[in-house]
């Protein structure tokens, strides 16, 4: 691959300066320098790269993320992103120079004409895209990691979904269940203490695939609800082929959900506000629960069936239960 690093004057003594700057940069790496401070650009023949180390040229050295424009460049050659640039109180990390606003012109060009797998290559995907197209492909591409579905506490890690059903196991004791069908009892002594809770029931494996039931109490306005709802542990286009319904009742009385799971790509306080699932008010819940409602004693019930094959759906998931 060639890169014509060669930059057009500019009128400005300011534009003057940055192109300077850039050519300097140009020279730096064609011979083989290392501008960036982080290992450079190998040069074969004349402003020929290979693309790794051309990839390595566009790490931020405080991050380590991909640099995009603007990049910016100290007087001399060291290059770190934007977003970095403010963090470093405008000092170089490399030398302590001051950065003013070089912009590094040299290297955005060479972005520019790059094509780069999808940081996700590793987990499948086989996606090649151009440099700046990168970003909005790997925010939306099937292939990255998923967030932890928990619902009971803030929890950062991620993975697939056999790491993850692991970890809600092993880590969060999440109960699960194998089978298409459900049939849980929330109990809460004093439900009037409950204003803003939510737990996860169970992950359930059917169909090949994991499934995750939430029960959450909130204030919906000022109405004290529980809501309950179901996610799929996979993206958006599987979860669309499948349906589930959720019922609660007692003394000859019932209230019927029916949907489709949310992908577990949206939170479930996303799911939860949009009020994608059965809600209950407190009252009718407490009269579901007989006596004289002061206890909870909430039966959940409902089952999973899948409504067409997705072409687009992947392999089934081996239960990992057993």
């Amino acid at each position: 691959m060639e890169f014509d690093f060669q930059e057009k004057a500019s009128s400005s003594s300011d534009e003057d300066e940055v192109t300077r700057h850039s050519r300097a940069f140009s020279k730096n790496i064609i011979s083989g320098g290392s501008a960036a401070g982080s290992g450079g650009g190998t040069a074969h023949g004349t402003g020929v790269f290979q693309t790794s180390n051309v990839h390595e040229l566009l790490e931020c050295p405080v991050c380590t993320h991909s640099m995009f424009p603007p990049i910016h460049q100290c007087q001399n050659g060291h290059t770190l992103c934007s977003s970095c640039k403010t963090r470093v109180h405008n000092r170089c990390p490399t030398c302590r120079q001051e950065l003013g606003d070089i912009r590094c012109l040299a290297l955005e060009k060479v972005a520019e004409s790059l094509d780069m797998p999808c940081k996700y290559a590793s987990l499948g995907c086989p996606e090649i895209f151009p440099y700046f197209s990168k970003p909005k492909h790997e925010s939306l591409c099937r292939y990255r990691p998923f967030c932890c579905p928990y619902a009971g506490s803030d929890c950062s890690v991620t993975g697939d979904i056999a790491k993850l059903v692991m970890h809600l196991r092993d880590d969060h004791k999440v109960d699960m269940h194998t089978g298409s069908t459900f049939n849980h009892r929330y109990v809460k002594s004093n439900p009037r203490d409950v204003e803003n809770a939510t737990w996860m029931l169970t992950v359930f494996h059917c169909f090949g695939q994991y499934f995750c039931l939430h029960f959450e109490a909130f204030l919906l306005g000022q109405a004290p609800v529980y809501m309950a709802f179901i996610r799929f542990m996979g993206d958006e286009n599987e979860a669309k082929t499948y349906s589930y319904s959720i019922e609660v009742g007692a003394s000859g009385r019932r209230m019927v959900w029916e949907g489709t799971p949310r992908s577990i790509r949206d939170s479930h306080r996303k799911v939860r506000d949009s009020h994608d699932g059965l809600i209950i008010q407190r009252n009718m819940a407490l009269f579901f629960s007989g006596g004289e409602r002061k206890e909870l004693k909430l039966r959940v019930t409902g089952r999973i069936w899948k409504e067409h094959q997705s072409q687009e759906s992947g392999a089934c998931i081996p239960n990992l239960f057993n």
